[in-house]
């Protein structure tokens, strides 16, 4: 395996979310997880994400947040470029484009000291 296929299980405390190569990885309540990076509405950094109370992955930039079990966007982005207010239609069709352009789900569990993607 590569170096991208595995994190140390150290820098995932619950909550946390980091890069494992194209890979956004992240303890969700003591449950591994492995999505693809890119977010579906204007491709930001989803390793630079957070996790909310509900365990969803929340976009750095707009805030749209996505099902880390399925990759599904559930609310769409809070703004555009640099504008970070209500953009209601525009929202509402990223948000429907996210529910047909899931995010890639792969599996992460933890293997000794490291999280192993497969």
């Amino acid at each position: 395996m590569t170096e991208p296929d595995r994190i140390p299980a150290a820098d995932l405390p619950p909550g946390a979310v980091r890069r494992a190569g194209d890979w956004a990885v992240g303890n969700r309540n003591g449950r591994y997880f492995a999505v693809s990076r890119r977010c579906r509405h204007q491709l930001a950094d989803l390793s630079r994400g957070t996790l909310d109370a509900e365990g969803c992955l929340v976009c750095p930039w707009h805030q749209s947040r996505y099902d880390v079990r399925t990759g599904e966007m559930l609310d769409g982005p809070h703004g555009f470029l640099g504008y970070h207010g209500s953009t209601p239609g525009y929202t509402q069709l990223i948000a429907a484009i996210g529910r047909i352009a899931r995010l890639r789900v792969r599996r992460a569990t933890r293997r000794g000291k490291d999280v192993v993607l497969e």
